[in-house]
């Protein structure tokens, strides 16, 4: 699903105007980018979790020129779904996992 296909799916289940949903929608990812690169995570109770991971330092290679490249350290943003996110998820691919293990 694109964001547009997200938008006319919000838009036809609460009436409220296209462009109305892609506004919030907006202000939403705007909020969590400027919220998780101040440091401040964001916990959604029944969704999930928007948080910064800490990435150590570390030796990379550059393959092109076969060379040692060193990394620092750095924060990288993550999402980490609520428990019943991932039962609902669960749940509904079970008949798929059912029949492919059969």
């Amino acid at each position: 699903m694109k964001k547009s296909d997200l938008i006319n799916l919000i838009a036809e289940q609460t009436g409220v105007p296209k462009v109305d949903v892609l506004v919030s929608l907006e202000s939403f990812f705007t909020n969590v980018k400027k919220s998780l690169a101040e440091g401040e995570n964001i916990y959604i109770r029944g969704f999930g979790s928007f948080i910064t991971k800490k990435r150590a330092a570390k030796v990379g290679r550059n393959i092109k020129k076969n060379t040692s490249v060193f990394i620092p350290e750095h924060y990288i943003p993550s999402f980490k779904p609520a428990k019943e996110f991932v039962e609902e998820v669960k749940k509904q691919h079970m008949p798929e996992i059912e029949a492919v293990n059969k």
